[in-house]
Order: structure tokens, then sequence, then C-alpha cells
């Protein structure tokens, strides 16, 4: 007896906000259930993670992918509580080579209630080289001719070389580092310059500034 009256006791206590808390459950379920399901293509960044610290990616790697999607109206309209599409993928496992990654539930991430129905490209391939690094050395361009007959005598140019790394074979393809212009058109007797050196592969950076000081040393031409 002591029984029933508990379980009744536990009905009835604040019986109007149970009910009204049943009815807005009942309400809500009843608006996502009748919210029309459409379909969308939604464009996102490709993004990856763990590619371990010696290897490098080689080729030009693609940016973005479409995603073919199908769900609930307010959530592929961005209106929902969930996250935006994201297509994360997992290097850890990379090595020197090709590797093709396919696009799919394993790798996306969808708001709730949205499901992937396919990928454009549907797979990425990348070209995983070893990290490399050499010396090189600092090659130094003029322009402009020096003023009231002055022409450059000589120069020097500190660093000598720069230290550059990136994948092992764009490393092993740089021959020197170019600086910009060293303008002389004004310079007379010994002057100092700084400016930066330029790799013309872009797959290639600098280990450290790449900004060189040019002492250029200008003498009056005979005539």
């Amino acid at each position: 007896m002591k029984g029933w009256k508990w379980a009744l006791e536990l009905v009835t206590h604040n019986f109007l906000w149970k009910l009204l808390a049943l009815a807005g459950a009942v309400a809500i379920w009843a608006l996502v259930a009748s919210e029309p399901e459409l379909s969308t293509f939604s464009t996102v960044r490709l993004d990856f993670r763990n590619l371990p610290a010696d290897l490098e990616i080689g080729s030009q790697p693609l940016e973005t992918v479409t995603l073919e999607l199908r769900g609930p109206a307010s959530e592929l309209r961005g209106q929902g509580d969930s996250r935006r599409p994201a297509v994360v993928l997992d290097m850890s496992d990379a090595a020197p080579g090709q590797r093709t990654f396919p696009i799919d539930g394993g790798n996306t991430s969808l708001p709730r209630g949205v499901s992937l129905v396919r990928s454009v490209p549907s797979q990425v391939r990348f070209d995983f080289e070893r990290r490399a690094s050499r010396v090189v050395p600092v090659q130094v361009r003029f322009t402009g001719q020096g003023a009231n007959g002055y022409v450059v005598a000589g120069y020097t140019v500190s660093p000598e070389k720069l230290v550059i790394e990136g994948p092992a074979t764009h490393v092993a393809g740089v021959a020197a580092a170019v600086t910009d212009p060293v303008n002389v058109s004004s310079a007379v007797a010994t002057s100092q310059i700084r400016v930066n050196a330029f790799l013309s592969d872009s797959y290639v950076r600098f280990e450290s500034s790449p900004q060189v000081t040019v002492t250029v040393t200008m003498k009056k031409q005979s005539r």
C-alpha cells in the first residue's frame, strides 16, 4: 500500500510542471519531425592533422572539397545548434611517396541530423617527401646606373650564404637565393644596403631571416 502511495505522489508532485515539460517535448519533436529535409552542396576547407615532423607535402594540395549533404532545413541553413561541416584528414601514418585519402563519413564532421551523400572529389592524393635543408649562396642583383659616372667597383654580402629547408627534391633544385634589386643609381663611395633574398620555389623556405646586407663600393669611371 505504501508503495502505491509513493508512486502516486511521485506522479502528482509538481504535476502541472511535468505536464508542461511533456507538452514542450512533444511540440519540439513535432517541429523536428515535420521539418522538411533538403539537400545542398557545401564547399568546405580541407584540413589535416598529425603530419609527421620529418615529412613535407611536396605537391600543390587541394584546399577545398564540395560536399553534397542531406538533412533538416534548419541545420543545412546554419540555423541549428550544430557545427559547420568540416573535413579533417589524419596523416599520422603518412610515409614518403604518394598517398590517397578518401573523403567519407570517417573524416567528415557534420551537424546533427545531416548526412553525407557524396564528396566532389571523392578522394584526394598527396605527395609526401622527407624534409631536407642545405646551405645556398646569396646572389646579388643590381639595378640603376651610378650617378656622375660612378660604377660598381666591388661588393660584399653578409651573410654570404643562407640555410633553406623544405621537401627534399625541391631543396635540391635551388641553386641560390637571389636578392631584391640593389639600386646604385645614387650611390657613391661605399654604401650599405639591406635587402631581402628570394627563393623561386614556393615550396622552399628560409630557416631564418632572409634579410642580407650588401656593401657596395663605387668608383669614378675613367674617361
